[in-house]
């Protein structure tokens, strides 16, 4: 099986073309499947585009902005019909460097869930104002605390799953969209007993474009916290999946 990475986007067209190019020179084999929420700059255009000359591109159209959450749904669910193993997803704005890729797909094969961590030892951040790394650190605190995760970095969408942990959780009931799913999409692999792991990456905020992170975003994603928390109460320890050594 060849490994595939998700890419959601939405008015990246600066960034798509150079990320695209950077992935296959650190992964050649690597298919790319990008879920645009038909971005007004013309990113969709430029991936049929790119998709015409490369089979390797795989682009999903989605008539609206629908949420960062069921885009990454969406490619999932493209990627496990395609039979990609494992099953990487990332920014599109090289927040998530390229370089990075191949050591989550080497981690991939030791743990079932692979986190690219700016928290770890070797992890950490650049350009990144004081607010926002203190708004992050606190945001992970509070998900690690209320929920009994694990890893030191919930937040982080450069993550590398094997086939087995997708097929296991049912997407279409995660409720939380937004920059809160991966909060949400963390917990349910816990909660299901896969092993979790994480590797050290730098993450370097976007030099091209538009942020997408707002008030609002960092307020759902305290909401569905509160809400797992709520429902389901701290983590018990659930029986442990076998997975693949290295």
């Amino acid at each position: 099986m060849t490994p595939a990475v998700v890419i959601p986007t939405y008015n990246e067209r600066e960034n798509i073309a150079f990320l695209i190019g950077e992935l296959h020179t650190f992964v050649p084999e690597l298919a790319i499947i990008v879920v645009d929420d038909n971005s007004p700059d013309g990113t969709g255009q430029l991936l049929d585009a790119l998709a015409a000359r490369d089979a390797r591109i795989q682009p999903i159209h989605r008539p609206a902005k629908l949420g960062l959450g069921t885009a990454h749904i969406a490619g999932m669910k493209r990627a496990l019909a395609h039979q990609h193993e494992p099953i990487l997803t990332m920014d599109a704005d090289f927040s998530h460097a390229p370089r990075f890729a191949p050591d989550l797909l080497r981690a991939v094969k030791k743990f079932d869930v692979v986190i690219g961590s700016r928290y770890v030892p070797g992890g950490g951040t650049l350009q990144c104002a004081l607010p926002r790394r203190a708004l992050s650190r606190s945001a992970n605190l509070f998900a690690r605390t209320l929920l009994g995760l694990d890893a030191e970095d919930t937040t982080a969408g450069f993550r590398a799953y094997r086939r087995a942990v997708l097929e296991s959780i049912a997407l279409d009931e995660i409720v939380s969209n937004g920059y809160s799913f991966l909060i949400e999409m963390l917990y349910q692999c816990q909660m299901h007993g896969w092993s979790v792991g994480e590797v050290p990456i730098v993450f370097e905020n976007r030099q091209r474009g538009t942020s997408k992170i707002s008030r609002q975003e960092i307020v759902k994603a305290l909401g569905a916290v509160m809400r797992l928390r709520m429902q389901k109460g701290r983590l018990g320890a659930p029986a442990m999946h076998s997975h693949p050594q290295p």
